[in-house]
């Protein structure tokens, strides 16, 4: 009966441990997946950065003009 244990008790074992895999393989895709949402965030921040640069020189640019003619 011993025996019978612990095949049982080596089963549960693997069995858990699947399960602890597949629980570390998500929670590795989701760390993946927030850090590529958190560069996708950046490249946005640096696009509407760049984006109120550029309206400014233009602005600056406009303003300039109108002062000299």
């Amino acid at each position: 009966q011993f025996r019978q244990y612990a095949r049982q008790n080596a089963g549960n074992l693997n069995g858990y441990n699947a399960v602890q895999n597949v629980g570390n393989q998500k929670e590795e895709a989701g760390i993946q997946l927030q850090a590529e949402e958190y560069d996708l965030m950046a490249a946005a921040t640096d696009l509407d950065e760049f984006e109120e640069v550029n309206a400014n020189c233009i602005l600056m640019a406009n303003l300039q003009q109108a002062s000299s003619s």
